[in-house]
């Protein structure tokens, strides 16, 4: 039966290897290991080789540095966080302690302590003493002229001396 692409039969075609594909193949050569020593490379490949690992060590200090830097930033970052959290914390006891004064400075409060604490009560007619005082001046008058005296040394009451003359 010729190969043709139509099949009459039910029974599935053998395949036939292609030998035309197998002939027409080359054949790999053998290399031999060649010691280190003997092995030469061009200056072009070491300049291509040099470049390459310029190259890499040039990404991965980069790298390294924008790791450092984002180390840096976060920890900055949890540092202001941190003092935030206390200064929020601060002015709450701030203003805490200012409710505590401005409770404290209530006369009835303060009434209520004297009582208490110290065992203080209210005036009565009885302990009030009355003083009498004359009506005079306590001021005294600027007519009078006030001398200081100077805490001069003695040479510069001479020095005074010869220039006022």
């Amino acid at each position: 039966m010729a190969r043709s692409g139509y099949q009459y039969t039910t029974n599935p075609r053998k395949l036939e290897p292609d030998y035309r594909q197998t002939k027409q193949r080359r054949k790999l050569k053998v290399v031999e290991d060649v010691p280190r020593q003997k092995v030469q490379i061009s200056k072009e490949q070491r300049k291509k080789q040099m470049k390459v690992t310029l190259f890499v060590i040039a990404i991965f200090t980069i790298l390294l540095t924008i790791s450092y830097r984002n180390s840096q930033i976060n920890e900055k970052f949890t540092e202001v966080q941190n003092l935030k959290q206390e200064l929020a914390s601060l002015q709450k006891e701030n203003e805490q302690t200012k409710v505590s004064i401005q409770n404290g400075l209530n006369l009835k409060n303060i009434e209520k302590l004297a009582k208490e604490k110290l065992g203080m009560q209210k005036l009565t007619s009885k302990q009030t003493v009355y003083v009498s005082l004359p009506k005079k001046d306590y001021v005294e008058s600027a007519s009078e002229e006030v001398v200081l005296e100077d805490n001069e040394n003695w040479f510069q009451k001479f020095v005074d001396k010869i220039f006022n003359r």
